[in-house]
């Protein structure tokens, strides 16, 4: 299992939700953190929190849906003069709940694909060269079990595409101690999943972070929370490194 103390971790989406809760969780085990939001105000209780556990954070804010606004996070994240050796892509936008889906407005998929998928890969993409250099990295990006629900196209389009792009990156890393996996949280009590989802967000954990910690040089794979719940991080670990490749 990896070893995170003095790490730095990249969250996004860390103020609220299951992206405070892995924040909260990577700090007890020493990483350093980098957390990210729309508005910088919005993460200083995790930041205050998190600084209290020992660890060193930064707290840092994009807009995730304007790609200007995502490279100058990452321009802003390089001037740190820190190693990002772990990224959390946790943030997503769900756009609405189509009940008559033949209207679905083309904005749906607009607006999530700005989010869920290019922002992340754009994330990737500026991480993964740096992290093969050094030899050493890991990357968590979230998607989504939604299936057959027309009336969450645009969500669940947004989300099929960032795992097509995961899964084709793990195939070029596959081996090397750099791995890029997914992780689906399942239906939670957040903002996003809304007061009618049947699990809490703390029941994402340790399986929305479980990718960061694997030690076996495998990508590609998909981590459901749900397969990890009430597991020690240990456990876990052990449990996902069991875990095949999807290619």
């Amino acid at each position: 299992m990896v070893n995170v103390k003095g790490k730095w971790t990249l969250i996004t989406g860390a103020a609220r939700g299951i992206g405070y809760l892995a924040a909260q969780f990577m700090a007890k085990q020493g990483s350093n953190l980098i957390l990210q939001s729309r508005n910088i105000a919005h993460t200083e209780k995790i930041l205050s929190e998190v600084k209290a556990l020992g660890v060193e954070a930064f707290a840092i804010e994009a807009e995730l849906g304007c790609e200007e606004s995502v490279r100058k996070m990452l321009s802003a994240i390089d001037a740190l003069g820190v190693n990002v050796e772990i990224v959390l892509n946790n943030a997503g936008f769900q756009i609405g709940y189509r009940t008559d889906y033949f209207k679905t407005p083309i904005a749906d998929y607009t607006e999530s694909f700005k989010v869920n998928t290019i922002a992340p890969a754009m994330i990737c993409y500026h991480f993964l060269p740096k992290m093969i250099e050094n030899g050493f990295g890991r990357i968590v990006n979230t998607t989504s079990g939604i299936r057959l629900e027309p009336e969450q196209a645009g969500y669940s389009a947004s989300k099929a595409a960032l795992d097509k792009i995961t899964i084709d990156l793990g195939s070029k890393i596959e081996g090397t101690d750099v791995t890029i996996s997914l992780t689906d949280p399942g239906w939670c009590r957040t903002d996003l999943g809304g007061p009618k989802a049947p699990n809490a967000p703390e029941s994402a954990l340790p399986g929305v972070i479980v990718g960061a910690f694997i030690d076996d040089k495998k990508s590609g794979r998909l981590f459901s929370a749900g397969d990890f719940y009430d597991l020690s991080l240990e456990e876990a670990v052990a449990k996902a490194e069991k875990m095949n490749s999807v290619y």
